[in-house]
């Protein structure tokens, strides 16, 4: 199933440029053929084409539907972006094709890389939103300073985790802290891993010390695992 993603679809009853060229040039839709928008609020809207033109398609909207996300809990992934940025943009699709809410990028203290392009980590959201099939867009935010995300989430009820690699720190496997159902944080650090004082400052706000297994792992692959097992957890408690 080939969907079209517009979000204003309701006010402007038309495709932004990206998606009219899709439809129209790549496509070949015309005029009275019926497609399948999103508006990545939630919506599903079936569509009859009034006017096929390769940069503002009109539409009439047929039918809106509510497409509610295959799980009910918040689920906000914070990584530390990778140096090379083909690995976050991969880290992006596969967390928007699982299932994730809100994707924070972090700049800590030893992060290798300390600017992104947001724009293109939510084209690549909006990509795996609609190959994935859903409908809801998640949040890319800015990247932000680890203190001020620190202080944003501090009196929040979800559960907090924090995946540290320093041997010497008590941790719990995932899987055994994370209580099924709840809202739920967690923090990958950057290749450097984190600072003592950012790991005092997030077990001070609340945050538990977590272990995600036996294996050493890449730091996107880290943020996979992790959001991954809030989903095994979840479904098998379900």
């Amino acid at each position: 199933m080939i969907r079209f993603y517009a979000p204003d679809i309701e006010s402007t009853l038309a495709l932004p440029e990206s998606d009219s060229n899709h439809c129209v040039r790549v496509l070949r839709h015309n005029a009275g053929d019926i497609i399948e928008v999103i508006d990545g609020k939630g919506h599903e809207f079936t569509c009859k084409l009034i006017d096929n033109h390769s940069k503002h398609t009109a539409l009439e909207i047929i039918e809106k539907r509510d497409a509610k996300l295959p799980w009910s809990n918040n689920i906000t992934i914070a990584v530390a972006p990778t140096k090379l940025m083909d690995r976050m943009e991969w880290l992006v699709e596969k967390l928007t094709e699982i299932g994730v809410n809100r994707i924070a990028p972090l700049l800590c203290e030893h992060s290798e890389r300390k600017e992104i392009k947001v724009e293109r980590l939510e084209k690549t959201a909006i990509s795996a939103m609609k190959q994935s099939l859903k409908a809801t867009l998640p949040r890319v935010d800015p990247i932000t300073p680890i203190s001020k995300f620190i202080e944003e989430v501090r009196k929040s009820n979800a559960q907090k985790f924090v995946a540290y690699c320093d041997e010497a720190t008590d941790k719990r496997l995932l899987a055994k802290a994370y209580e099924s159902g709840s809202d739920v944080v967690i923090l990958i650090g950057p290749e450097g891993d984190y600072s003592p004082t950012e790991i005092s400052k997030l077990l001070d706000a609340g945050f538990n010390a977590i272990s995600l297994g036996d294996c050493r792992l890449r730091t996107e692959t880290a943020a996979l695992v992790a959001c991954d097992t809030i989903h095994i957890i979840n479904q098998l408690n379900s």
